[in-house]
């Protein structure tokens, strides 16, 4: 896709696997990274923070260990430390700012720039 289009898809494209059993589709721009998340049963990602980065999730299926349902938001601030758990397995969009390069597995698909280049961006 040529690096002016603001668009970029993740049909056709396998998602990433983050961690053991949870995989990721990923896309951002200067200051937001969007991020597809699903978790193969009884798997989850430990305890950790995001110094640099607010995270937003909307639970689209399924649930995690607080009970969560579709519909459901949940708001991790910076600094917060949490883990994520799913009994029976869960698909939720995520947002976060500014964009952690550690969600992003491909630079090149994955990010749109604008004027500043990815300044913003933050590494975990």
């Amino acid at each position: 896709m040529p690096e002016s289009s603001p668009f970029r898809t993740w049909n056709g494209r396998d998602a990433w696997e983050f961690v053991d059993g949870v995989r990721i589709h990923a896309i951002g721009g200067e200051q937001v990274l969007l991020c597809k998340v699903r978790y193969e049963p009884g798997k989850q990602v430990p305890w950790h923070v995001h110094e640099d980065a607010e995270q937003v999730m909307f639970i689209v299926d399924g649930g995690v260990a607080k009970t969560l349902a579709a519909g459901d938001v949940v708001v991790v601030n910076r600094g917060k430390h949490h883990k994520l758990f799913s009994e029976k397995g869960v698909t939720f969009i995520e947002a976060l700012a500014p964009v952690p390069l550690d969600h992003v597995p491909d630079k090149e698909l994955d990010l749109v720039l604008g004027p500043d280049g990815g300044a913003l961006h933050v590494e975990h």
